[in-house]
């Protein structure tokens, strides 16, 4: 069941986007939340005491905008948030020229004249860190995954320097980021079901005769169309919309769905066509990541050829048996392994390229196959899989069409997927029946 706000309380759990003010108060109510109930237990699973994170305004830490208040767009000067574990909870404190939101204020900068304010905010800090004699602080460093590695080299180096002999407590935060960015609330689940109907809809009205003219509009103009579409509904883009085609007798991809040199994606809409869209919005701090896919009825048709019919079946079971192998504990490479031994022992010629999606499009979290890497990823692959995160359940099968003499075509989809300790749940609904665009 889909939870919804309390009366008064802005609903994330709409369609319809909420407007800003309404976003600020469900997002800064998540973080309350966050810090509350899932932070705890992350900083406890990554065996950090006092986790550090620091950014000056226009360069960011990719944690610390999921850690700011919902009005504060970026870092202010240099914002440094500290996080200790105790056995009372976290302690989450802010040292910073101005009052961040909820964090306990931990610097006066005009209380130690004698210093400038870079020296009296370090100061402040090892003061904290006194205080809190942590045997382990973590800070974001890591080789792997870019989201957990946005410590940058001055702050590091000021940091150390602030923390004289605690600088040996210094540890990676890589564990503990990438928990905190994949880790989603009940309550965010339940407005990413919302997010990704509101894609799903964009995507139908799309794929109509409201927005194709059949022999005269592109799938550029289609893509333009679905970019635009978000922004007059008040929400953002993550990436350019894409739109390609594939057709009878010349195929817009290979067999592997390499783009052919010359061919492109502004090409008209013809009878026949099979249309496939990429898309993803982003609103609430949140992401959606979204393939679906549309045959172009010819004149006298009434359905789709059953070559492509079946084809959209063979990747809903890939899907199946990706989810079936997406289990907790397992690494990212497990899961891609599992996951494409079943499709072989099934006759499935496929390929899984899944993520983590969330706070970012390409989140934090075990990566499950690239396209381009498909007996496993260094690094990302290894980490392993945890409840309560959001994927994107992305994978494509290729499928001999008899109706088109035999042509692989390359059927591709995406669909948000939430895995809690009940399993695996569709966000919204998976595409089981190919959209159909009457030609006239």
């Amino acid at each position: 069941m889909i939870a919804t706000a309390e009366p008064g309380v802005p609903d994330p759990t709409r369609t319809v986007p909420l407007s800003l003010r309404e976003q600020a108060d469900v997002r800064d109510r998540w973080l309350t939340q966050r810090l509350l109930d899932v932070l705890p237990g992350l900083m406890d699973r990554a065996e950090i005491d006092l986790w550090v994170v620091i950014g000056r305004e226009y360069n960011e830490d990719p944690v610390l905008p999921t850690l700011l208040p919902a009005t504060w767009l970026s870092a202010r000067r240099r914002t440094i948030l500290l996080f200790h574990r105790s056995d009372d909870g976290v302690t989450a404190a802010a040292v910073s020229r101005y009052p961040v939101g909820q964090f306990l204020s931990s610097w006066d900068a005009d209380e130690q004249p004698g210093l400038t304010a870079e020296e009296s905010q370090w100061t402040a800090v090892r003061r904290f860190v006194d205080q809190a004699a942590p045997r382990t602080i973590g800070v974001d460093v890591s080789a792997t995954f870019a989201h957990a590695d946005g410590l940058a080299h001055t702050e590091h180096d000021l940091l150390v320097q602030a923390l004289g002999p605690h600088a040996e407590e210094l540890v990676s935060a890589e564990q503990l980021a990438v928990g905190w960015l994949e880790t989603r609330l009940p309550e965010e689940i339940a407005a990413l079901h919302a997010l990704n109907r509101l894609a799903h809809e964009v995507i139908d009205e799309a794929f109509s005769p409201a927005v194709i003219t059949v022999g005269e509009t592109t799938a550029l103009d289609v893509a333009w169309w679905i970019r635009q579409r978000f922004a007059d509904l008040g929400v953002d883009a993550w990436f350019q919309p894409t739109v390609g085609l594939q057709r009878a007798g010349s195929p817009l991809a290979d067999e592997r769905g390499t783009v052919l040199p010359g061919v492109r994606y502004d090409a008209v809409i013809e009878p026949g066509d099979l249309v496939h869209c990429d898309v993803g919005l982003s609103s609430l701090g949140l992401m959606t990541d979204t393939q679906r896919n549309a045959y172009v009825l010819r004149p006298g048709e009434g359905a789709a050829p059953a070559g492509l019919v079946a084809a959209l079946g063979v990747g809903n079971r890939m899907q199946d048996l990706t989810t079936a192998a997406l289990q907790p504990g397992r690494t990212g490479d497990e899961v891609l392994a599992a996951a494409r031994a079943a499709a072989a022992a099934a006759g499935i010629d496929g390929d899984v390229y899944s993520h983590p999606v969330g706070v970012h499009g390409h989140g934090a979290g075990p990566a499950i196959g690239m396209w381009d890497q498909q007996d496993g990823v260094p690094g990302a692959g290894s980490a392993p899989v945890h409840p309560d995160t959001v994927y994107a359940l992305e994978l494509c099968v290729r499928v001999p069409v008899a109706e088109w003499g035999g042509q692989l075509v390359r059927m591709a989809l995406e669909q948000g997927i939430a895995l809690t300790a009940a399993g695996v749940e569709y966000l919204d609904q998976r595409q089981t029946e190919l959209i159909l665009i009457p030609s006239a």
